[in-house]
């Protein structure tokens, strides 16, 4: 069920991605921060509808200035999780922190938006990771974890 909310106006725009990193130093005193901090702090959304209509209301914290209202939904997560166990349906964490930021599966093990603390079901799983080596010697699949309800 879609929530609305405040967002930059650069950013309003349906199907945008992006993980929600709770209230800034700037919102203080802000008429509209009650708008724009009802989303759970750390969880990835997708913006589903711009509200037509709405007018830009100022805003100190983004680049352009401005927010706007939009609808928006928890969005599911593409990760890398253990092989052991890793089909649809089933739960799974993710491996743990990576040191190897060049390695092209980094963003699938630690992805914006998961928690290495939370199980998470998964929804599908798309097989193996980019990476040809892993150099933690983890065996690795590459899924889509059903989006957090919060």
């Amino acid at each position: 069920m879609p929530t609305v909310t405040l967002i930059g106006t650069r950013l309003a725009e349906e199907g945008t991605e992006f993980v929600f990193q709770g209230e800034a130093s700037a919102c203080a005193g802000c008429p509209y921060r009650t708008q724009c901090l009802n989303l759970t702090e750390g969880n990835r959304y997708r913006v589903t509808d711009v509200r037509d209509g709405t007018q830009r209301l100022d805003c100190a914290v983004h680049a352009d200035g401005s927010v706007r209202a939009v609808e928006v939904e928890p969005a599911p997560i593409t990760a890398n999780v253990a092989s052991r166990g890793a089909y649809a349906g089933s739960r799974a964490k993710l491996e743990g922190p990576c040191p190897h930021v060049d390695c092209p599966s980094h963003e699938l093990c630690e992805p914006l938006g998961a928690d290495f603390d939370e199980e998470y079901r998964i929804a599908e799983v798309h097989g193996d990771p980019p990476h040809e080596v892993c150099y933690l010697d983890r065996t690795l699949t590459k899924v889509t974890l059903e989006p957090e309800d919060g």
